[in-house]
């Protein structure tokens, strides 16, 4: 239980309307994405970076746990907090601290929501490329805590490289700036990169600089049908070996294309469509019809059903229809989706897709795969129902193999969700113990008494 004493100083700091602990708005949040749900004690709103030191310094001296969030549209637990622990929401903190445009960067709070940033930019002929799935209501402070990425990280890269600097409170509320302002630094060692995707268990950030690009005059989208996964996953190999990156590469497996067919948005796939490819090439308007031929000639090949492209906005909107519907479509399937966005070697993507269409057989489940095929980054989704016990272990054992499968090949836990509350327990068979001993080394060293994001990211 709270200490009356601590809630009365979070409220010295922040004000009685932004210290929070009614039994509403402590339920309101008490998940993330993920099912799982507890009650935090009390839920804070700094405004400020100062807010958050203050509030920080706080909770150290009372030795109060402390769980960072940012929209909550995370699903593996990163936002869910600890029991015992206080809600640090960062919604109130969303201005813009400043814009350069000659430098080509721009400076925020951790709440602005990711779509925000872009709007911004565009404005000025500018963009942030890291778009997650969730960009429309996803604040930027998650996507540093995890990293998020999306469909144009296989040519943009994904949250950590478009961050030069960092303003972050330690866990015993320290103010630290990691980075510089300028695109090349080498001064000290590189925290920047070290907070980012650390989940919130290292540092609070509160502020970012963040690079931005000239934005591309034009882009052009190729919808690809094949007759098997197998011929979509080889076309995949064949353009991620030649000079052109597309800007996006998607892939969606038969399952996923039979979870669409009911909403209608199939109805135009050509009969026999097993798999399916969402390519994009974006640059200069005369160089694009060069990078368009150049991706074709890579997607042709066996299996190849059609190949319809867009050039224009709303030619581009069609394309990308089937795809855009399947999150929704995948939940007609079961009540509960229990999502993996593990990563293995492009070349081994066909014969991982085959493993999981046999364990899907063998544990008697449905599991849809899509992803973003570009970076081998596949989200894996096992469709359960959570009262049906007998299905839940098959399913657990299930996750187990294909997790245990992506680490034979050389692959990785997670591309863009992290690890949260939900794949903690397989981080050992990921990492070596005297690496792990490092990491809890740096915990230690930014977080003395454990109390930033406790029972995330690392194993008890």
């Amino acid at each position: 239980m709270l200490p009356e004493r601590a809630l009365a100083e979070f409220r010295s700091v922040l004000g009685a309307d932004r210290a929070l602990d009614d039994a509403a708005t402590r339920a309101l949040y008490s998940h993330d994405e993920t099912p799982r749900q507890i009650v935090p004690e009390a839920v804070l709103f700094p405004a400020s970076h100062d807010d958050v030191a203050a509030l920080t310094q706080i909770a150290f001296r009372h030795r109060i746990a402390l769980t960072p969030r940012g929209a909550g549209s995370g699903n593996v637990g990163g936002a869910l907090p600890a029991a015992g622990s206080v809600v640090v929401s960062f919604e109130c903190m969303q201005r813009v601290l400043e814009f350069d445009q000659d430098n080509r960067l721009i400076v925020v709070e951790a709440g602005i929501v990711t779509d925000e940033i872009n709007r911004i930019a565009r404005s000025a002929g500018l963009f942030y490329p890291p778009d997650p799935g969730s960009s429309a209501y996803c604040r930027l402070g998650g996507n540093l805590a995890m990293n998020a990425a999306g469909p144009h990280a296989v040519k943009y890269g994904v949250t950590r490289d478009h961050v030069l600097g960092l303003r972050a409170v330690t866990g015993s509320g320290e103010t630290i700036r990691t980075g510089c302002r300028t695109t090349k630094g080498v001064t000290g060692y590189d925290l920047t990169r070290l907070l980012i995707g650390s989940e919130g268990t290292l540092a609070l950030i509160t502020e970012a600089t963040l690079k931005l690009l000239p934005a591309p005059e034009a882009v052009a989208t190729l919808r690809v049908c094949y007759a098997s996964n197998h011929a979509a996953l080889a076309a995949v190999s064949r353009i991620m070996r030649q000079p052109v990156v597309p800007c996006a590469l998607e892939f969606m497996d038969h399952r996923a294309i039979d979870a669409i067919r009911p909403t209608g948005t199939a109805d135009d796939l050509p009969s026999g469509t097993r798999a399916l490819l969402m390519v994009e090439a974006d640059g200069a308007t005369q160089d694009l019809p060069r990078q368009i031929a150049a991706l074709q000639h890579a997607l042709a090949g066996d299996g190849l059903l059609e190949l319809r492209s867009g050039f224009k906005r709303d030619e581009i909107a069609e394309l990308w229809t089937a795809r855009k519907s399947l999150s929704h479509a995948v939940k007609r399937i079961a009540p509960l989706k229990i999502n993996e966005d593990v990563v293995v070697p492009v070349s081994l993507l066909a014969g991982f897709v085959d493993f999981i269409d046999h364990t899907a057989s063998t544990y008697r489940l449905p599991v849809v795969s899509f992803g973003h095929a570009g970076n081998g980054n596949l989200h894996i989704n096992l469709m359960v129902h959570p009262d049906d016990s007998e299905e839940m272990t098959r399913a657990h054992h299930a996750l187990d193999a294909i997790i245990q499968r992506v680490l034979e090949l050389g692959g990785t836990l997670s591309g863009e969700h992290g690890i949260g509350t939900e794949k903690r327990r397989f981080i050992p068979q990921e990492i070596d113990p005297a690496t792990l001993g490092v990491m809890r080394a740096i915990k230690q060293q930014f977080d003395p008494l454990g109390l930033l994001n406790p029972g995330k990211l690392f194993p008890d």
